[in-house]
């Protein structure tokens, strides 16, 4: 049987309040039939269920399931758009979808009637206020028909009709380059009116646009928050009612004295004001709402995921008794290195004050480790207004953490005193992996976790120190995991046009992104800025997303225009650079990789993939452009660091440029002692020019730098540097996501699962071994010799490392893209076993539906059960296929590739 599932617009359901006005239109066709396939499609689109007076696209022979785009009437502001889609498959038959709609938000500036409205108080650059609370009383003549509530704010914004809460997103309206842009939402409020009066309740929290921002102080975009809304109804008679934002609204404060993402929030219960947001309160000692001026920036909607509560934790042992002479201290173990807050649950006598203090890791008297959080306080407060019991959780805050200190809490503590509660953007999990090694399981649930914890609107380095900045290196090397784990469609492409709002004048791309108005650098130099070419490209292969290369490829003409315009002779960070040369290798082991050569090999693949990009989106002049570029640079590659090269005369590095690179070096080794890099000959680098490191080999032949004859040069010299360490990496940030897919696709499969399966330190598995939850920064972030690294830099939530989940997906259980059929059109299924493990499982929700890649080897034989599904078809290349006989579904087959279409498949090797 034949059914049409999984109906989204822009890779949502039902999306209510979306700003695109060509959306796509995707579906999947599910079917047990093999080789089942779509041969065309039929669009109805209308204002109403059941017509086409917007769109009909007629029968389209095609089978393309994604991203078809909208090709009817014009849509306008507010405007509700029902379609369905009939398919027809490989037999001929037709099916019909169910009903599905999506709505368009306010297209226009004029749409909006509202004003920006705040209040008196502001803090200071490191004083905090208590969060605002803003009411607006209304009268309904009759019962409501349709409602809709449009808002945003310059801070965060929690709202509620008639005293219920209008929504369970969080951290609303997220983080944006606030001088720029600020996304709104919308919600249907119908069930919340009622005829008669109504009353619109919004609380205010500082969040990105005026709290603190990594070290830096607040107010980095406004000095207060600020609230914009319009509540838009339909009554039963057929009036119209529009409410907005405007002097004749009301404020007062309330029980948040002061609250911030980074240094946590103060609630005093005794400064409630019950009713203050629903019908009959007095509100005639609040304060007229204060005015201020549209700066102009651009309002647009929330077409990716919002923050959400996904799931919570409890306690997994009693809390441990740490109290001193002058205070009562019990500290609870959630088991899990988390990122979001605590739910309390409790009583005490009136006037106690409680404190919530948060960590990642205990020291080693088992007391809470706060000092890798620098600045950020990270500390909430509670202040009971009676001793009846309460449930209290923050609003306008979120910590990094797997154990929380309860101090000074006189009550009985229970199994529901703490509970965690897990925040981050609601992306659906998309991928499963899991093998007959349980540390590598683990490493695959750290690795989703770090995910979870560091996707929180925007992809942040850390969750819990006072940085949490959208590192654009980190998210670089970490896309294509991540595209793995969940699905970051639409979280990527917010983040897309983050970078584009970023990047300056001269296509310049900083190093974190949203970019800060105090931001410490300009240009996220080599490996960094670099994401503003590699995270769309990674999203196009993963989704078949042609879009986000069309919105981003302005984006990233200019930022090639500025690399070539500052790399004479195609040398990028050359010595004698006076811009910012990079951050290096970052976190490598004694293994300094110069700068330039980082950034030659970036500029590089960056004009590689610009050449793909440009075929993909038919600007063959621009292909042609970015291919030669690529010679060129190959070329001056090779000239300048392979052996035979002529060794450059370098002018000093400009002084200031050194002493930031010299900084960044220091912050980078912590207290790890230095050691030079060993003496080493070579028959690939020129060693006069500097000495050969890991990440230098994992580049050039990553990259294709090299020419064919010193490949397999490169990958012996490769092998030796790493058995030189005694079977250890040295790579940092910048070469261990491409080291073992180097090594696998380069004849060492066996040297890669040496790699994954080294436990200790530097290594993947190191940090599991020492009861890590999620990725640690550093490898050496808490070692037996040294125990902790510099705390002015020691993370242990940070996904950066985590990208080798990549190759566990794409190489161990073998699911992989085809480039030229993206999305998984075509996949190339190729698990590669080593003899190391028994068994591998991948399970990937592919935009077509559920992919399958399931191994095990036993006595010899290897069994392997694939799942391909409907519209889509792979290429099976089976392992150990000249070991034994090979039968597919029974019967023999020949070959070691195989050619199939949708189905199941149980292919053999005996």
């Amino acid at each position: 049987m034949t059914t049409i599932t999984n109906l989204k617009t822009e890779y949502l359901e039902n999306p209510l309040g979306i700003d695109v006005t060509s959306p796509r239109l995707s579906w999947q066709l599910q079917s047990d039939a093999a080789g089942a396939r779509q041969t065309a499609y039929q669009i109805k689109a209308g204002s109403s269920e059941g017509q086409a007076d917007l769109w009909d696209s007629g029968k389209v022979d095609s089978d393309q399931s994604i991203h078809v785009v909208y090709a009817g009437k014009a849509l306008a502001s507010r405007q509700r758009v029902y379609w369905s889609v009939t398919v027809w498959d490989e037999a001929g038959s037709s099916t019909q979808s169910e009903k599905t709609w999506f709505e368009i938000g306010l297209l226009a500036r004029d749409d909006w009637k509202g004003e920006w409205i705040g209040t008196d108080l502001r803090g200071g650059p490191r004083s905090l206020i208590p969060a605002p609370m803003f009411r607006k009383s209304i009268q309904l003549a009759s019962a409501p028909q349709s409602a809709r509530l449009y808002v945003t704010a310059l801070g965060l914004y929690e709202c509620s009709i008639n005293g219920k809460q209008v929504s369970d997103d969080v951290f609303n309206p997220g983080w944006t380059d606030y001088s720029k842009r600020v996304q709104y939402k919308v919600y249907d409020v119908l069930d919340l009116l009622q005829e008669g009066e109504n009353v619109i309740g919004a609380m205010l929290g500082d969040g990105w646009a005026v709290g603190h921002i990594s070290w830096n102080h607040r107010q980095s975009y406004v000095d207060r928050p600020r609230l914009l809304a319009q509540l838009e109804i339909t009554l039963k008679d057929g009036k119209t009612v529009t409410v907005a934002t405007d002097t004749t609204w009301k404020y007062q404060f309330g029980p948040i004295l002061s609250n911030d993402l980074l240094m946590g929030e103060e609630y005093d219960a005794r400064l409630e004001v019950p009713g203050w947001d629903a019908p009959q309160f007095d509100d005639e000692t609040w304060y007229t709402a204060k005015r201020f001026d549209d700066t102009g920036i651009e309002i647009v909607a929330t077409d990716g995921p919002t923050v959400k509560r996904i799931q919570e934790l409890k306690p997994i042992s009693p809390p441990v008794d740490k109290s001193n002479f002058n205070s009562h201290r019990q500290i609870f173990d959630l088991g899990q290195n988390m990122v979001g807050r605590v739910r309390f649950k409790g009583s005490a006598p009136a006037n106690t004050t409680i404190t919530l203090r948060f960590a990642e890791v205990l020291d080693e008297d088992g007391r809470m480790y706060l000092t890798n959080l620098r600045s950020a306080r990270a500390v909430d407060y509670y202040t009971f207004k009676s001793d009846e019991p309460v449930v209290w959780e923050p609003h306008f805050t979120f910590h990094g953490f797997r154990y929380v200190e309860l101090v000074d809490y006189p009550g009985e503590v229970t199994e529901d005193t703490i509970t965690g509660v897990v925040l981050h953007s609601e992306m659906a999990q998309t991928g499963e992996f899991e093998c007959s090694d349980p540390i590598l399981n683990q490493l695959q649930h750290n690795i989703q976790w770090g995910q979870k914890g560091n996707f929180v609107d925007v992809p942040t380095d850390c969750p819990q120190r006072d940085e949490r900045l959208g590192w654009t290196g980190d998210i670089q090397v970490f896309v294509r995991t991540a595209a793995y784990n969940f699905d970051v469609a639409g979280f990527m492409t917010k983040w897309a046009q983050d970078v584009t709002d970023a990047q300056n004048e001269q296509g310049i791309v900083p190093p974190v992104v949203p970019n800060m108005k105090t931001s410490f650098l300009a240009d996220g130099g080599p490996a960094w800025a670099d994401a503003a070419v590699i995270c769309p490209w990674t999203i196009y292969l993963t989704y078949g997303d042609k879009r986000i290369l069309e919105t981003s490829y302005l984006t990233m003409t200019k930022f090639m225009n500025f690399l070539l315009e500052s790399s004479p002779g195609y040398i990028r960070c050359a010595p004698e650079y006076e811009g910012w040369p990079g951050f290096g290798d970052w976190l490598s082991i004694n293994a300094a990789t110069p700068r330039d050569l980082l950034g030659t090999a970036f500029l590089a693949y960056d004009a590689s993939l610009m050449t793909q990009i440009a075929e993909v989106l038919g600007k063959q002049d621009d292909a042609g452009k970015y291919r030669k570029l690529f010679a060129d640079v190959k070329e001056a590659f090779a000239k300048r660091y392979l052996i035979g090269s002529i060794v450059p005369a370098v002018k000093p590095m400009p002084s200031e440029a050194r002493r930031r690179m010299d900084e960044a070096d220091a912050i980078s080794q912590g207290n790890l002692k230095l050691v030079q890099n060993e003496t080493v000959t070579s028959k690939v680098f020129n060693t006069e020019v500097f000495t050969p490191t890991q990440t230098a080999y994992v580049l050039a032949l990553h990259f294709n730098l090299l020419p064919d004859e010193l490949r397999p040069l490169a990958v012996e010299e490769l092998v030796k540097a790493i058995e030189g360490r005694n079977m250890h990496l040295s790579t940092g940030f910048v070469g261990a996501p491409y080291l073992p897919h180097v090594l696998s696709k380069n004849g060492r499969l066996d040297m890669a699962y040496t790699l994954l399966n080294q436990k200790t330190w530097p290594s993947w598995l190191y940090s599991v071994t020492q009861g890590a939850t999620t990725i640690w920064e550093r490898w050496d972030g808490w070692t037996e010799d040294r125990g902790f690294q510099d705390p002015g830099m020691n993370s242990f939530n940070h996904y950066a490392y985590g990208s080798i989940g990549a190759w566990m997906y794409n190489t161990i259980a073998g699911i992989e893209i085809d480039p030229k059929q993206p999305g998984y059109k075509h996949s190339l299924l190729q698990p590669k076993p080593d003899g190391s493990l028994s068994s591998a499982c991948g399970q990937l929700q592919t935009p077509y539906g559920e992919l399958v890649s399931k191994w095990k080897l036993e006595n010899g034989i290897f069994d392997w059960e694939v799942t391909v599904p409907a519209n889509t078809t792979a290429t099976l290349t089976i392992p150990m296929a000249d070991q034994g006989k090979m039968t597919m579904n029974g019967a023999p087959v020949s070959g070691a590739v195989q050619e199939v279409g949708a189905g199941k498949y149980h292919v053999v090797v005996a």
